[in-house]
């Protein structure tokens, strides 16, 4: 393939493979917490498997790129050791761009299709907490520091040990990612519902303030920088890490 093929492939698997993660991950959520649905409080357990499942579909969905649907997983990538982001695609400005929009516009695909298929359940819930929770994340104790601090703390244990992935002498696949995702949520997830991926958070947030949702309340912006800032530094650090790391 030429360069031009190449990184339309890649905008194409990465968007397609975030649209699926942020389907299936939105869904679980809005399944969990929106009004009347038939999962109406299932639980904590079962929104980190549903987000791990979702990471495990996105990935498939997503193999042609690498499946980096994550823009912190690509800038680990970008600084960590290696001079490709997949076969076929070297690192460069463009694929870079290439990857970082994918990312985004998937996301926001996600949560649209995820919006739709909840749209009577959202109608029906009153509560704009729950409504935006459902849609991106929000801290448990809001400190602004301590927040980017533990989000950057989980994406970093999440794209080193995935950069550590391509070491292991078989292929472990999406599988490994997903239990990885499931882990960190299990762990870590509890302070800041644990985005470690900024277009996880900003392509929805974006989707909830445009989406005419009844009662939706505001999009709370003034928290929406923590969820892109933690992960990209986690991601960065996870990267030059891996340079030096046994």
């Amino acid at each position: 393939m030429d360069q031009t093929t190449s990184l339309l492939t890649v905008f194409g698997s990465e968007v397609t493979g975030t649209a699926i993660l942020i389907l299936l991950g939105v869904g679980v959520v809005a399944n969990v917490l929106l009004a009347k649905s038939g999962a109406l409080g299932g639980g904590y357990i079962v929104i980190i498997f549903g987000w791990g499942l979702a990471v495990f579909a996105g990935v498939y969905a997503a193999a042609k790129s690498g499946a980096h649907l994550n823009p912190a997983v690509t800038v680990g990538l970008l600084v960590g050791p290696g001079d490709t982001y997949a076969p076929g695609v070297p690192i460069t400005v463009a694929s870079t761009l290439t990857y970082f929009a994918g990312e985004l516009v998937g996301a926001m695909i996600g949560a649209v299709l995820a919006w739709l298929a909840f749209r009577k359940h959202y109608e029906a819930e009153t509560d704009p907490g729950t409504i935006l929770g459902t849609f991106s994340t929000s801290p448990a104790i809001k400190s602004h520091a301590d927040n980017v601090i533990t989000e950057l703390i989980g994406t970093f244990v999440l794209v080193y040990i995935v950069l550590r992935f391509g070491d292991t002498p078989t292929q472990i696949g999406p599988l490994a990612v997903a239990l990885l995702v499931v882990g960190i949520g299990a762990s870590l997830g509890g302070p800041t519902g644990y985005a470690i991926n900024p277009a996880r958070d900003l392509g929805p947030r974006i989707v909830h303030a445009i989406l005419p949702i009844k009662n939706k309340g505001g999009s709370n912006w003034g928290y929406a920088w923590v969820p892109v800032v933690g992960p990209i530094i986690g991601g960065l650090l996870a990267g030059l890490f891996a340079h030096v790391s046994v």
